[in-house]
């Protein structure tokens, strides 16, 4: 089983009929024993999905799964600017690829939403498709 947040074991036993009581008590003790902790899932989330997401995606997703915003601020320190414009430059050179015999407009906006969706700073998102689209003409 993947590792899971304190949250999400707590909405499983909920599914399950377990009383709250003790579901408190049963990850109370899972916390001090180290089974569950929430900052060495949120490091681990972040380091393994942050070269496909943007900051700001990446916190959202934290926060789904139930990591505070303080936790997930730490975990997301890793994710700095240049981080970030380096992960939406490797999309953008795969995804022109499969782009080529389009226009130069059909091409920006493509990659713009792409990366948009994909929780990407604006600045970051303008900057690398400009500069990956010039570098093709």
């Amino acid at each position: 089983m993947a590792p899971r947040t304190r949250k999400q074991l707590a909405e499983k036993l909920a599914a399950k009929e377990v009383p709250a009581e003790i579901v408190v008590e049963v990850l109370d003790r899972f916390e001090e024993v180290g089974l569950v902790d929430d900052r060495a899932f949120a490091e681990s989330f972040v380091h393994a999905r942050r070269s496909g997401r943007g900051r700001r995606a990446l916190a959202q997703e934290l926060r789904r799964k139930g990591v505070d915003d303080e936790t997930a601020a730490d975990a997301l320190e890793v994710v700095d600017h240049d981080s970030q414009a380096e992960a939406a430059r490797e999309l953008v050179r795969r995804k022109l690829r499969s782009t080529a015999g389009l226009e130069r407009a059909v091409r920006e906006r493509r990659l713009f939403g792409l990366l948009a969706r994909r929780g990407f700073p604006t600045d970051v998102v303008l900057r690398v498709v400009r500069e990956e689209l010039d570098g093709q003409a």
